[in-house]
């Protein structure tokens, strides 16, 4: 029964371990999902920007 309660002790002391370690990586990924969009956001807005001015360009070509 010692044993038993020793191995079950030693599991549970474990699984706290993973549990740590995968609520540190969740949050860490949170982090980093909130960065990856605010630069995504950040280069669509560039891109929009550079569309609009090559439309701007392109309007004041002459028709050929």
């Amino acid at each position: 029964m010692e044993a038993e309660l020793t191995q079950l002790e030693a599991q549970l002391e474990q699984l706290i371990s993973l549990y740590r370690g995968l609520k540190a990586e969740n949050v860490s990924m949170h982090a980093r999902v909130a960065r990856l969009e605010a630069e995504n956001h950040q280069l669509a807005e560039k891109v929009r920007r550079a569309a609009d001015q090559l439309e701007a360009v392109l309007a004041k070509l002459p028709e050929a």
